[in-house]
Parts: C-alpha cells; sequence; structure tokens
C-alpha cells in the first residue's frame, strides 16, 4: 500500500448526499435538510450524533454542494483567536461555511465569539457534537442554529459501508481480500463508520492477498495492532481506573501519563476533573483539606477554560493530588453511618437537641436541657448527639497521618473514652 494514500475513511468519505449511508430521515429524498441544501439555502445548524454517523461529511458536503469556501476548527484544540481569525477573513467572502467539530468543548467565550458573525451570515455555522446540545451549547447560539438529530448507524448500514469500501476502493479491491464475516468488525467499531474503515484497513493491511476476513481473523489482528481510546468503551473506563489508582498510590509520574491518554483521546475535560473533585475527598479528606479545594478550582477552572489549555490546569491538580497524603477515612465514616442508618432505620432525633420553634413543642420537652456548647469551656459539651440505640457509636476514626493525628489528639481531648479516641 501506498503510504502516502489517506485513510481508507478519508478516501472513501462520501462526496454528495446519495453516497452517504444512513441518516435518511435526514437526507433523504425530499428531507428538511436535503431541500435546504439543494435550494442553496442550509441555515447555520448543530448535528447531533454518535462518532462516526456522518457529521464531519454532512458538512463537507454542504460545502461542496454551495461551492463556498470551508474552514473547519476542532474544539479541542481552537481557542478565541482562531475563530476570530476565521470569521476576519470569511468577511471577505461573499459566503463562507464555518465548520467546528465538537462545538460541545467550546467554552462560553469561544462560543460567544461566534455569535454576531453567525447572526449577521457571515458565516454559515456547522457545529458537530455528540452531546446534547441543550445542555452543551449557549442557548444564544443554539437560538441561531438548527438542531439536526443524526441516528446511530444500523448494523444493515456498516455491513452496507464494508461492502462500499470493498467495491469503491482501488487498494482494497487489489488486495483481494474477502469478507466473510462482520461482527467482530462490527462489534470492534461501536457503530462508528470511520473506526470500521479504520479497522478495515488495518487488518487488511495485516492480511494475505486474496485472504478471507472472518471474525476470528479482526480479534487476532485488532488486539495486536490496535491501540483505540474509546470514550464510551471499554478502555475509557479502564484508563480513569488506571487514573484513579495512581493517584491514590501517590505517583504523580503514572498519573500524568494516564491523563495524557485520556486527553488526546479526546475525553471530556468535565469528566476528568470531575473525578478529581470525587478522590479529593474519597482518598485524601481530611489528610489534606486543600485538596477539595483545589480540586473545586480545577473543576470551575477547566469548565471557563476548556480544551486544550485545561491540560496544564488538569496537570496541575493531578500531580498535587498524587503527591498528598492519603486518607479514605471520612469515606469509611459516611459508608459506616450508611449501613447504621440501614440497619437500624429512622431512629429518633434525641428529644434535647430538637428544634423548638412553638409552645407545644415545648411542652413535650423538645429542646430542654440542650447545651449551647459557646457557653462552656473550650466551646465543648460532652453531651449526647446520637439516638439512644447507637450512642457511643466511632464513624469517623481519623486517619494515620499528620493532620488527622492532630483531630485524633483534639477529639480525644474532648471526648475521652466515649469514642475510643
Amino acid at each position: 500500500m501506498d503510504t502516502s494514500q489517506a485513510p481508507l475513511a478519508e478516501r472513501l468519505r462520501p462526496q454528495t448526499l446519495d453516497q452517504l449511508v444512513g441518516q435518511q430521515h435526514l437526507t433523504g429524498k425530499g428531507s428538511v435538510l436535503r431541500t435546504a441544501i439543494e435550494h442553496g439555502r442550509p441555515p447555520s445548524m448543530i448535528l447531533w450524533g454518535p462518532p462516526g454517523t456522518g457529521k464531519t461529511t454532512i458538512a463537507g458536503i454542504i460545502a461542496n454542494s454551495l461551492q463556498v469556501p470551508f474552514y473547519t476548527l476542532s474544539a479541542i484544540s481552537a481557542g478565541v483567536k482562531e475563530v476570530r481569525e476565521v470569521i476576519a477573513e470569511a468577511r471577505d467572502k461573499e459566503r463562507a461555511i464555518l465548520f467546528i467539530d465538537e462545538i460541545h468543548r467550546f467554552n462560553k467565550g469561544q462560543q460567544d465569539a461566534l455569535l454576531g458573525a453567525v447572526e449577521k451570515g457571515v458565516v454559515t455555522l456547522i457545529g458537530a457534537t455528540t452531546e446534547n446540545p441543550s445542555f452543551e451549547v449557549n442557548s444564544a447560539l443554539l437560538s441561531r442554529c438548527q438542531v439536526y438529530v443524526l441516528k446511530p448507524l444500523t448494523e444493515a448500514d456498516l455491513i452496507k459501508v464494508l461492502h462500499n469500501a470493498l467495491r469503491d476502493d482501488a487498494w482494497l479491491r487489489e488486495s483481494g481480500i474477502e469478507l466473510k464475516e462482520t461482527a467482530a468488525l462490527i462489534n470492534i467499531s461501536g457503530g462508528d463508520a470511520r473506526k470500521l474503515l479504520n479497522l478495515l484497513e488495518v487488518v487488511a493491511e495485516a492480511s494475505a492477498k486474496g485472504a478471507a476476513i472472518t471474525d476470528e481473523v479482526v480479534m487476532e489482528i485488532a488486539q495486536q495492532r490496535i491501540a483505540l481510546y474509546d470514550k464510551k468503551g471499554e478502555q475509557h473506563y479502564d484508563i480513569i481506573s488506571a487514573f484513579i489508582k495512581c493517584i491514590r498510590g501517590s505517583d504523580p509520574n503514572a498519573a500524568v501519563y494516564w491523563l495524557a491518554r485520556m486527553i488526546e483521546g479526546g475525553e471530556d475535560v468535565k469528566f476528568i476533573a470531575r473525578r478529581l473533585l470525587i478522590l479529593a475527598s474519597e482518598d485524601i479528606g481530611n489528610a489534606n483539606p486543600n485538596a477539595l479545594l483545589l480540586a473545586n478550582a480545577c473543576f470551575d477552572a477547566v469548565n471557563k477554560i476548556g480544551w486544550p489549555e485545561s491540560n496544564l490546569i488538569l496537570s496541575q491538580c493531578a500531580t498535587y493530588l498524587a503527591s498528598s497524603p492519603k486518607s479514605n477515612a471520612a469515606t469509611t465514616a459516611i459508608g459506616a453511618a450508611q449501613a447504621a442508618v440501614r440497619q437500624y432505620g429512622d431512629l429518633p432525633v434525641p428529644l434535647h437537641i430538637r428544634n423548638a420553634p412553638t409552645k407545644l413543642m415545648k411542652d413535650m420537652g423538645y429542646h430542654k436541657g440542650y447545651q449551647y456548647s459557646h457557653d462552656y469551656q473550650h466551646n465543648f459539651s460532652p453531651q449526647d448527639y446520637l439516638p439512644d440505640v447507637i450512642a457511643g457509636t466511632k464513624f469517623y476514626e481519623p486517619g494515620k497521618n499528620a493532620r488527622e493525628e492532630e483531630l485524633r489528639k483534639s477529639l480525644r481531648a474532648l471526648w475521652g473514652e466515649k469514642y475510643g479516641y
């Protein structure tokens, strides 16, 4: 194979709506989108659907049909500067299309930079997203766009994509490979036509001329040759698991490597930041309370910044959390407390710590005997706060680290032997 050739999925990208497999509700004869394209007046739009269902292809077909300048940006790598540069260039054109892949990754500032140009018709915007645009695209920008929903490709659609490739690609025809089974190709690609064609190409490259492609052959080659990061597949969970375990295990070097794997794989920035926020309490807790503060600041920051600069913020947070002392004491405490709730049910609140806003409640003994902590030495009174049935039960056991040892000493000084501190 000539290595200078584009990947199979790119070589076979449809150039007309009639070549597109699937999405007949949008591109079939008489459909709203097809009619708009044929009349030469497609609106700004958001194409929402799973990966590999034709969003980028439809954008290219529209540009080809209208024969107008076609600009493309990726929300992973482009910022406000790049958006403004494209808009400035498009002002000199009679008409232009701006395609933004993964537009849901644009932050508010980046999306706002598009508003004026879209509203004035400087560009016809085509945004592609795998996420619900109602949640991920600013309402102001969304109101200026039509939303078209792409459906997942069916098994029949995917089989048609494979057979079209064997028929239409010169190199595949020359290879003489025979497609005997398709289940493994379809399962591994997860309904993504682009990934399906890339996998077919890898399998064909690794097979002898005229070979029969079976499920067994595909699985063997895929395991040897393919390292895909599937944001919704098994590796998605394997890598986030590795990432969390490295931070829990205090290895910042491994943590930043698995972080890089997720970044390069196009993982959702909020998904990564959310997991760091959970970890800060689950695995560090009171061993270093600043960990939660930093993780929360990280979550807020990446929501404002988006890709690509969020890689710096995530790296700072991940390496800090990995390097921090660890404790799961808070996690264990809430687990034990919830187990007690399930075991004992709704135990009554002790009368002395109930609120008593009415005379009747006071007459019933609500709030009677409550000792206001600030009226006592060291702002502490050794009264009972738990229901009688579980009085003296210790749920929180401070971890064995410097900060929680200080908490242990403080609690022991207050409570003596009551909770066994």
